[in-house]
């Protein structure tokens, strides 16, 4: 990277040593909206070109026409809603809908990859969250200002810029096949012939916790788990925990042992029931009334890894019961069957599944490590290189 550093230095040591000239939206582009487009036009004109609105997954489409609007290099940012700001680079034959600005360079000197890169770092300070409805209308799009060095060191910035986008989207892209390839073997293992199959309920006991709140949590005290803690910050299995409680609380409440794993049985969505943790702590763990502590004589890990396949999802489904909160009780789990291997055969199943979490979910190690680590090394390199100078000019 400093090979390309010194190589834009040199570059604007050369053409611009007194600073680069700062320059509003509105002087270098042309700017335009989107116009209305209902599902239903969507799929009375169905085609195959794109139709972009103001969400940012899918690249922003909303959907494909028989038609399009546009044909070139332009600049779409998202107008209303929780992704105003959002800037997208496009190229080819589109449309856009009224949550739509588009921005097309008005002159030869405007490298429009390197405005998509330079927009995407100040746009969002200028969104208005008045009224509730985040926005960033035409009016602000074209008074922002931003520095315009020659072509030449937009190309070279951008060239870097692009090696670090493509770097991000092969190793996002190689998470995604790992995440798949891991759902496959997860579920795959647990198919087990000529292994007893048996109840949970037979293997072991559940025991819900007692109800404590967030409130309740302090920094330090005797190690907790709430329920809601299930989905944000645990995954297979945990040695500590995030929260605490006071000792006088948690002696009336209940706690999960070394060894237990620790499944949530409330929560908003049908998906979230069932979730569980093994518990790995040298101490006991207070858990929350959402929560069952399941103790058994299997491998923990290798009944938390179960907890995450699509076996133990589908028996599950008939027992939960849903309104405003989903939840399932203890006979509900109890009628799970699970096959039940060799204690040597389940912990051959365990390493193996455990370096796939690793590589999949483990933040400091492994693609989402890697993968963290490039785009920090991207932020620190782009601020760095669309930091200009401005020029000053002489007083006439």
């Amino acid at each position: 990277m400093s090979k390309h550093q010194s190589k834009i230095e040199k570059l604007i040591t050369k053409l611009c040593p007194n600073g680069v000239e700062f320059k509003s939206i509105g002087e270098i582009c042309q700017i335009n909206r989107g116009r209305v487009m209902s599902k239903d036009y969507l799929k009375d004109n169905a085609g195959d070109y794109p139709v972009y609105s103001s969400q940012t997954s899918d690249n922003g489409i909303f959907g494909r026409i028989n038609t399009y609007d546009y044909d070139g290099e332009y600049l779409t940012w998202t107008t209303d809603g929780a992704y105003a700001g959002s800037i997208f680079y496009r190229n080819g034959k589109f449309s856009i809908t009224n949550v739509c600005g588009l921005l097309k360079a008005k002159a030869d000197n405007v490298n429009i990859k390197f405005l998509s890169y330079i927009l995407a770092t100040v746009s969002k300070k200028y969104v208005s969250a008045g009224m509730g409805n985040p926005k960033i209308m035409s009016n602000v799009m074209e008074k922002i200002k931003i520095p315009l060095p020659p072509l030449a060191v937009q190309e070279e910035i951008v060239k870097i810029l692009d090696t670090f986008t493509t770097l991000e989207a092969e190793l996002e892209a190689e998470l995604e096949a790992r995440k798949k390839q891991y759902e496959y073997y997860i579920n795959s293992f647990y198919n087990i012939k000529n292994v007893d199959y048996k109840p949970l309920g037979e293997i072991g006991t559940f025991i819900r916790g007692k109800r404590f709140v967030k409130t309740d949590i302090v920094e330090d005290g005797v190690p907790c788990i709430h329920y809601g803690e299930m989905y944000t910050h645990y995954n297979v299995w945990a040695e500590e925990t995030k929260s605490f409680l006071k000792p006088d609380l948690a002696l009336r409440l209940r706690t999960a042992h070394y060894g237990d794993v620790i499944i949530v049985a409330a929560g908003e969505t049908i998906e979230d029931i069932g979730n569980g943790v093994a518990w790995l702590g040298k101490s006991d763990v207070v858990i929350h009334d959402a929560c069952f502590a399941f103790n058994h004589n299997l491998n923990p890990k290798y009944v938390s890894y179960f907890l995450q396949t699509n076996k133990f999802r589908l028996q599950i489904k008939g027992f939960i019961s849903s309104g405003k909160i989903s939840s399932i009780n203890a006979r509900g789990l109890e009628k799970a069957i699970i096959p039940v291997p060799p204690i040597e055969e389940q912990e051959h199943i365990v390493a193996i599944l455990d370096k796939f979490d690793g590589l999949v979910n483990d933040i400091s190690i492994g693609l989402p490590a890697e993968l963290s680590a490039r785009r920090q090394q991207y932020e620190y390199y782009r601020g760095k290189l669309l930091t200009f100078k401005e020029k000053e000019y002489a007083k006439q």
